[in-house]
């Protein structure tokens, strides 16, 4: 991956696994100073000692997304250990989902709404701010194809996705003469540990989920930390205010 960066740091949340964690890395080998921020403080400091192993430098910071003190309070460390935020990875987010919409519990919405929207909504709420301090800034936040059309038996899910892909939209127009873009990543089905506990739940259905790409194969985290890299880079400069699917061509159907 070769690209061109304007900023010294980036903050990934959700970073103790999976599509965060692959982000993290890609950006510390950028030569990125990397804030990981995560509710799962192994995990978290694992992706650290990931970084610093290859010879970058990152922290770790403990975050409930939902909680706008914790939020505020990340946001705070990050400027006080390295300076500034200059591209930040909304990439927190669950899915609990088992049913149709009529069986879906009040528990289960306030759960996925307040992880995958307000949780998006409180960091760019303070993320926002800092980077018209410093003059700009590139923020990607974590959607879903489920957010570009239809999920059956995720219908909350998709929901909160598509409400990304608004907050995404409508943060990008409001800052777009201010030097600071705002995108979106709406990844298909990835191979992450979720995706791996359900193969081994039911390795029918899993089959049947890989297939459905047209490329025939579920995507990696790595391809989905590259779209997001991409973003953010210099390259992506001319892109405000855009919903990228990375699915292996299962939108174009």
């Amino acid at each position: 991956m070769s690209m061109t960066f304007s900023g010294q740091v980036a903050l990934v949340t959700g970073a103790a696994a999976g599509i965060g964690r692959a982000t993290a890395l890609a950006f510390a080998e950028q030569g990125l100073k990397v804030v990981v921020a995560d509710l799962d403080s192994e995990g978290g400091e694992g992706t650290v000692e990931l970084i610093r192993a290859a010879g970058g430098d990152a922290v770790f910071v403990r975050c409930n997304v939902t909680k706008e003190t914790e939020v505020r309070q990340l946001m705070e460390q990050a400027v006080s250990t390295y300076g500034r935020v200059d591209y930040a990875f909304n990439n927190a987010g669950i899915e609990i989902e088992k049913g149709r919409l009529a069986e879906g519990s009040e528990a289960e919405f306030d759960a996925i709404m307040g992880v995958n929207v307000k949780g998006v909504w409180l960091c760019m709420k303070y993320q926002l701010p800092l980077m018209l301090v410093q003059g700009g800034g590139a923020i990607v936040n974590t959607a879903s194809v489920a957010g570009l059309g239809a999920a059956p038996k995720m219908s909350i899910y998709s929901a909160s996705k598509h409400a990304v892909i608004g907050l995404t939209k409508s943060a990008a127009i409001e800052y777009a003469k201010k030097k600071i873009r705002v995108n979106a990543v709406c990844p298909a089905v990835i191979d992450t540990d979720m995706y791996r506990r359900a193969y081994e739940a039911d390795p029918k259905k899993a089959e049947y989920v890989a297939v459905m790409h047209p490329v025939g194969r579920v995507g990696t985290v790595e391809e989905i930390a590259s779209a997001v890299l991409y973003l953010c880079s210099d390259g992506a400069a001319f892109t405000t205010g855009h919903a990228l699917a990375v699915d292996g061509g299962v939108t174009a159907i």
